[in-house]
């Protein structure tokens, strides 16, 4: 049995109905396991949506949890990652002070060498947009607290899988 305690990426596909996302959250809840953050998009195949949720939690749990989730009746299959087994990203965005981007040499450096990218500029602020991993969203966080921060926000982690998955065979074949 894996005790160890890992970062997993779970992908759920699924139709979209009303009150699902709070009986999958029921489902952690219950197990006491807090959801990192949580994504809910389209996905490759057309009318199923795809949520990408990020937990903390030992192997042996995740597949009870896996489990549990496909047995809700909307779910069409459920997936879980590890880091190692996925390519992820997360996206920020900071609202700043105009008068720093012009007055503050060293913001217009730390926006250069995090790759941020200005999104917008008006006389009372400036939104600068990030994506990455979330190390690097949080050491620009860092960098730009210093100066002040008038609004901040991050989303969910957004993942995709290394290896191919076989969802979409899987519907096809089921349609069939």
């Amino acid at each position: 049995m894996d005790k160890k305690i890992k970062q997993f990426t779970v992908s759920v596909y699924t139709e979209n109905n009303i009150g699902l996302l709070n009986r999958i959250s029921a489902i952690f809840q219950r197990r006491h396991i807090n959801i990192e953050s949580i994504n809910s998009s389209a996905s490759e195949i057309e009318g199923v949506t795809r949520w990408t949720i990020l937990v903390n939690m030992t192997e042996d749990q995740m597949k009870k949890i896996i489990g549990q989730i496909e047995k809700q009746v909307e779910v069409i299959k459920a997936y879980y990652h590890t880091d190692e087994e996925t390519i992820y990203q997360e996206s920020c965005m900071f609202k700043i002070k105009s008068d720093l981007l012009f007055d503050e040499r060293q913001i217009q450096n730390i926006i250069k060498e995090s790759n941020a990218r200005i999104v917008t500029v008006n006389k009372e602020f400036f939104v600068l947009e990030k994506s990455g991993r979330r190390s690097e969203i949080e050491l620009l966080h860092r960098e730009l607290s210093a100066f002040g921060i008038m609004q901040f926000v991050r989303s969910g982690r957004i993942a995709v899988t290394k290896d191919e998955m076989k969802i979409t065979e899987m519907l096809a074949a089921f349609n069939n």
